[in-house]
């Protein structure tokens, strides 16, 4: 079966409808009259599903997903387990994308930084772990063309003052970029609210370091639905931050899910970066780093409807 005509049977089964931004007919029924009814410019921007987002409608192959992807409409990727990924599997994805004319998102840097060996205790065994991952890195980022690299320097040293754990998190990720800003890659740094022991947990905080740091290497990933945890206050934040923000992700809170399922007015945030980055010249991944509300095909395509009504704002 043709890959058009099984997403066909799938919207038609499931009889999901999804406001068209050329008709109010649903996708099923536009799917051969509308060959590019979803096609890549048709979101205003680029948002970034990960594998296993859409494995219901697209099965369980990585190549396809992507293919499922492109044809809803989503023009970029996003993998956090990237480096853990064979590399001839890596290069696969990385050419697929390329004919797709998708753009590679985040992966995580791998042991970038953790509990385990948090940078901001200065310890020279950490920052070796750190830079071996820069390193290993450089070599991921080339086979999927990325462009950018997820860092969390981990935990609190409580034993030290927050100044001296500071400076020593600036030092190791001065070191990180003068490896990764040779290869065109950027480490985004990662405030998060999973846990109070970790280091990183405001978005000032992180503008800070990325000032000190003063490289083009290392920047901001902005996750707003952990910045609603937070900090809230979110167009602001991204207001004051613009200039070191270098990606953003995105999840509903409460429950981590698609937008319209949850607090954030997603339409709101989503038009205010649209109109600033247009401002700018600039363009950014918006990584859908969040879960599905519903389970299922049912799910999937209630979530491509949440991305399309938030997506919806005047421009």
């Amino acid at each position: 079966m043709q890959r058009r005509n099984f997403v066909k049977s799938t919207l038609n089964a499931t009889g999901l409808a999804l406001t068209a931004a050329v008709s109010g007919e649903s996708l099923a029924a536009n799917w051969h009259s509308q060959p590019n009814f979803l096609a890549k410019n048709n979101f205003k921007l680029k948002y970034a599903p990960h594998f296993g987002m859409f494995e219901n409608s697209a099965g369980k192959d990585l190549i396809d997903q992507l293919k499922f992807m492109a044809d809803m409409g989503f023009t970029a990727l996003e993998d956090n387990g990237m480096m853990g990924r064979d590399p001839a599997l890596q290069t696969k994805i990385g050419e697929e994308m390329t004919r797709l004319g998708m753009t590679m998102g985040v992966f995580v840097l791998d042991k970038g930084g953790n509990s385990q060996n948090s940078l901001a205790t200065g310890k020279q065994e950490f920052v070796d772990i750190f830079l071996n991952g820069c390193k290993k890195a450089v070599e991921t980022a080339k086979r999927v063309n990325a462009k950018f690299t997820t860092v969390v320097p981990g935990d609190f040293e409580r034993n030290l003052p927050i100044g001296i754990q500071t400076g020593h998190v600036i030092d190791a990720l001065r070191r990180g970029a003068d490896i990764l800003a040779p290869a065109g890659v950027a480490m985004v740094l990662e405030p998060l609210s999973d846990t109070p022991n970790l280091f990183l947990r405001t978005s000032d905080q992180t503008y800070e370091i990325c000032r000190a740091v003063n490289s083009p290497a290392c920047k901001i990933l902005f996750d707003i639905y952990h910045m609603q945890k937070n900090e809230g206050h979110i167009i602001p934040h991204i207001n004051w931050c613009w200039s070191e923000i270098g990606y953003f992700q995105i999840g509903d809170n409460p429950g981590r899910k698609e937008p319209t399922t949850g607090e954030i007015n997603y339409k709101n945030v989503f038009k205010y970066i649209y109109d600033k980055q247009k401002a700018d010249k600039k363009e950014f991944i918006f990584g859908m780093e969040h879960g599905n509300s519903k389970p299922g095909k049912e799910g999937e395509l209630a979530l491509i409807k949440a991305y399309v009504e938030s997506d919806s704002f005047a421009v």
